[in-house]
C-alpha cells in the first residue's frame, strides 16, 4: 500500500507581544517535550515553494451580465442600472492594515447615505406595494395579522403626502372588511379574569387590537381634517379633503361601530364653516344619506345633537342647506300608511305564484317528529314577536328623542327670527306638523301669524326702496324672498290640521286659519305676475345690470335659492289643495271659497307660464270633479245666483261677490299656444258638466 505524504498547511505565527516564549533546544531535550517543539523540529523538512506551487491558480472571472431593467431619471432620461461588482476576500486577509479599515468607513457610510436618498416617486411605488402586502394579509386572516394595523398607520405617518394619502385610503379599505357587524365593548373586571378557551382568547386579542388600532386612525383623520382651516398648501388641502372623504365612507359603512360620535364630529366641523365646497356638500350628503338609511335611529340622534348643538353654538350662523338635512329623517314615519279598507294584506310567502301553492311531495314524518317541529315553531315565533316589541319600541323611543330635538331647535330659530334659516325652519314644521303636540297648536299659530304679516311688511318696503335710488354701499346684503315665506307659513299652519287627531280636537281648540285664506287669496295676482316663478335654488340666470349689488360673473343664482329646494308653483299648488281640497272635510268647504279661488286662478293662468298653468288647469280639475255642483254658475249666465258686481281686488273671499261673474278667461285659455292647457282646460269644463 502506497502512502502518500499529507499536504502541510501554513500556520500562522502569533502576534507581536505575546508572553509565550519558546524554550531553549537544549532544555526541550533534558525536560519532557512541549507541544511547541515538534513545529521547530518538523520545520526544516517543509517544502514551501512546492506548496506554494501546488496552490490554485486565481484566475479573472468573467463579468456576469447585468439583469437590471433600465430605469427613467426624474429628469426623464432612460439609463443602464450599473451594478457595482464586490470583490471577495480571502479568509486569512489579516495582512490588511489598519489605516486601510480607516479610510474604507466613509465610503461605507457614503453607499448608506445614497441608499436613504430615494427618490418621490420610489418612495410611492414601494409604499404601494407593501400597502397591498399588508392588507392582502390582514383579509387573509385578521386574527392573526392583528399587528397589520400599526404597520399601515405607521406607513400613514411618511413625510410624503401622497404616501400619507394612500396610507388613509387603504385603511379606510380594510377596516371597512374587517370590522364586524357588532359594537366592540370593553371587558367589564370579572370578565377579564375569568377563564376562557383558546378562540375566545384569540378573539378578544384580535377585538382589542382592532379597536385600539381603529381609534388611532380615527383620530388621525380628524387631526388632516382639521388642517384645511385658513390659508394652506394645496397638498394639506387635498390630504384634508382625502380624510373627510374616508370620515364620510366609515360613517355610511359602519355606523355601528364604535367611535361612531367622533366621526359625527369632523363632518359637522366642516358643516360649521362658512367656505362650501365640495367637501361640504359631501358632508351634506353623508348626512342625508345616513338619515334616510338609518332603521334604528340610533346614529340618527347622535348625528341630531351634534347638529344642534354645533348650531346653537354658531348662534345659528350656518347655511340653509343644514337645517335641510332634518328633511331626510325617518321620524315616527314608519307606519304612517293607512290599510285598505277593502281586503286584508297578508304576508305572502316565497312558494305562492298568482295565489296557489304549488305541489309538493310530502316528507315523510313520525308523530314525535311532527311534535317536536310544532314545539319549535312556536318557540321560534314567540322570540321573534319579542324581539320585533322590543325593536319597535326602542326605535319610536330614539326617533321621539330625535323629533324633540328638531322641534326645540325650529322654534329657537323662529323666536331668534333669524332670516337667512326662517324657509327652512317653515318647511321643517309643514312637514312634521302632525306630529306636533296640541298644546302648541295655538302658540305656534300666532308665530306663522306674526311671520306672515312681517314677510308682507319687508316686501311692501322692498317695492318701496326699488322707486328710490339705488343705495351707494355696494357691498351684498342678505336677500329674503317673503312670498315664498309667506307660502311657507299658510302650508305649515293647514298641515297642523291633516292629523286625524289635531282634526278631532279643531273644535276643542277653536283653531281659526281664515288669516291664512285671505292672506293667500290676496297673494294670487301678485305671484302670477312674478318673471322668476319657475326658477328653483339650481337654476340660472343673468343678473340685473339695474341692481346695486355687483357680482363678479354675468351669471349667478336667484334670491329664491335663500329659502329652501321646492319652487313657488309646487308651494303655491300644496296651499290651494290645502284649503280648497282638504283631505279630512273636503265636502265642508264654503262654496263662495271655492268660487272666488276658482275666479282668482282662471285670470291668473292667463299670466303664468306654460308648465305653471298647466298644473293650475290640473287642480281646477279636480276641484271641479269634487265641487262641480256648487260653481257650475259660473260657465251659464242664465244660472248665475249673485247679484251686483264682482271685485276682484276686494281684499275678503265672501266680498268679492265671486257668483255674479263668468269664467270667461277660458274662451282665451282655449286659444292657448301650449297644448297640455288647452287640455286641461277641456278636462275642468268636461267635469263641471257632469257635476250638473
Amino acid at each position: 500500500m502506497i502512502s502518500t505524504q499529507a499536504r502541510k498547511r501554513r500556520k500562522l505565527s502569533p502576534p507581536e507581544g505575546s508572553c509565550l516564549e519558546l524554550p531553549h533546544p537544549s532544555v526541550a531535550k533534558t525536560s519532557n517535550a512541549k507541544p511547541g517543539s515538534d513545529f521547530f523540529t518538523s520545520a526544516s523538512r517543509w517544502n514551501l515553494e512546492q506548496d506554494y506551487e501546488n496552490r490554485p491558480r486565481a484566475s479573472k472571472k468573467e463579468s456576469k451580465e447585468n439583469t437590471r431593467l433600465p430605469i427613467k431619471t426624474a429628469d426623464g432620461r432612460v439609463e443602464q442600472l450599473v451594478i457595482p461588482e464586490i470583490k471577495d476576500e480571502e479568509a486569512d486577509s489579516w495582512l490588511g492594515s489598519e489605516e486601510d479599515q480607516r479610510e474604507a468607513l466613509p465610503e461605507s457610510t457614503a453607499v448608506r447615505v445614497e441608499e436613504t436618498k430615494v427618490s418621490a416617486r420610489q418612495q410611492i411605488l414601494e409604499a404601494k406595494e407593501e400597502l397591498a402586502r399588508i392588507a392582502s394579509l390582514i383579509n387573509e386572516d385578521p386574527e392573526e395579522h392583528v399587528g397589520g394595523f400599526r404597520t399601515l398607520a405607521q406607513i400613514s405617518s411618511a413625510s410624503n403626502v401622497t404616501v400619507k394619502m394612500l396610507g388613509l385610503a387603504t385603511q379606510l379599505t380594510v377596516y371597512k372588511d374587517v370590522i364586524p357587524g357588532y359594537r366592540i365593548r370593553p371587558l367589564s373586571d370579572t370578565s377579564a379574569v375569568e377563564k376562557v378557551s383558546r378562540e375566545v382568547r384569540r378573539l378578544r386579542a384580535f377585538e382589542h387590537g382592532l379597536v385600539s388600532s381603529y381609534q388611532s386612525y380615527v383620530k388621525e383623520l380628524a387631526k388632516h381634517a382639521k388642517s384645511s382651516r385658513g390659508d394652506v398648501s394645496e397638498a394639506t388641502a387635498r390630504l384634508a379633503s382625502v380624510a373627510i372623504t374616508c370620515a364620510c365612507s366609515l360613517l355610511l359603512a359602519v355606523p355601528h361601530f364604535n367611535f361612531r360620535g367622533e366621526l359625527i364630529k369632523i363632518l359637522v366641523t366642516k358643516l360649521s364653516g362658512k367656505r362650501l365646497d365640495i367637501d361640504f356638500v359631501k358632508c351634506r350628503e353623508t348626512f342625508e344619506t345616513l338619515f334616510r338609511e338609518d332603521e334604528d335611529g340610533t346614529a340618527s340622534l347622535d348625528a341630531v345633537t351634534i347638529l344642534t348643538r354645533m348650531i346653537k353654538a354658531r348662534d345659528y350662523r350656518v347655511d340653509e342647506s343644514v337645517l335641510n338635512t332634518f328633511l331626510h329623517l325617518r321620524l315616527l314615519s314608519e307606519f304612517s300608511a293607512k290599510g285598505s279598507q277593502n281586503h286584508i294584506d297578508r304576508p305572502q310567502s316565497d312558494t305562492v305564484f298568482k295565489g296557489k301553492k304549488p305541489k309538493f311531495n310530502k316528507e315523510f314524518r313520525t308523530k314525535k317528529t311532527r311534535k317536536l317541529e310544532k314545539e319549535r315553531k312556536a318557540v321560534t315565533k314567540e322570540f321573534q314577536e319579542a324581539d320585533a316589541i322590543v325593536g319597535h319600541e326602542e326605535r319610536d323611543r330614539m326617533q321621539a328623542e330625535t323629533l324633540k330635538l328638531v322641534f326645540v331647535c325650529y322654534f329657537r330659530i323662529l323666536k331668534a327670527r333669524v332670516s337667512t334659516l326662517m324657509g327652512a325652519v317653515l318647511e321643517g314644521l309643514a312637514k312634521y306638523a302632525h306630529l306636533i303636540n296640541q298644546d302648541f297648536f295655538g302658540d305656534l299659530l300666532e308665530s306663522l301669524k306674526d311671520l306672515t304679516v312681517h314677510s308682507a311688511f319687508s316686501e311692501a318696503n322692498s317695492l318701496d326702496s326699488d322707486e328710490d335710488d339705488f343705495s351707494n354701499d355696494d357691498t351684498p346684503t342678505t336677500i329674503r324672498n317673503a312670498t315664498r315665506e309667506s307660502l311657507l307659513c299658510i302650508i305649515t299652519a293647514f298641515a297642523l290640521l291633516e292629523g286625524q287627531d289635531a282634526h278631532k280636537a279643531a273644535t276643542t281648540l277653536h283653531l281659526d286659519l281664515s288669516f291664512f285664506t285671505t292672506h293667500l287669496y290676496r297673494s294670487l295676482y301678485a305671484l302670477a305676475l312674478d318673471a322668476d316663478l319657475e326658477l328653483s335654488a339650481k337654476s340660472l340666470r343673468l343678473s340685473d345690470p339695474h341692481t346695486s349689488i355687483n357680482t363678479s360673473s354675468p351669471i349667478s343664482l336667484p334670491s329664491a335659492a335663500k329659502i329652501n329646494i321646492k319652487t313657488t308653483p309646487a308651494l303655491l299648488l300644496r296651499a290651494l289643495t290645502s284649503i280648497l281640497l282638504p283631505p279630512l272635510s273636503t265636502h265642508s268647504v264654503p262654496p263662495v271659497r271655492i268660487a272666488a279661488f276658482s275666479k282668482q286662478l282662471f285670470t291668473s293662468s292667463l299670466h303664468l307660464p306654460e308648465k305653471s298653468a298647466m298644473a293650475m288647469m290640473g287642480l281646477m280639475g279636480r276641484v271641479a270633479k269634487t265641487h262641480g255642483r256648487k260653481i257650475a254658475g259660473m260657465w251659464n249666465t242664465e244660472e248665475r245666483k249673485g247679484d251686483g258686481d264682482f271685485d276682484a281686488l276686494r281684499g275678503e273671499v265672501e266680498g268679492s261677490n265671486p257668483f255674479a261673474s263668468t269664467v270667461w278667461e277660458g274662451e282665451l285659455l282655449r286659444l292657448h299656444y301650449a297644448p297640455g292647457v288647452r287640455t286641461g282646460l277641456e278636462g275642468v269644463e268636461r267635469a263641471v258638466r257632469e257635476g250638473r
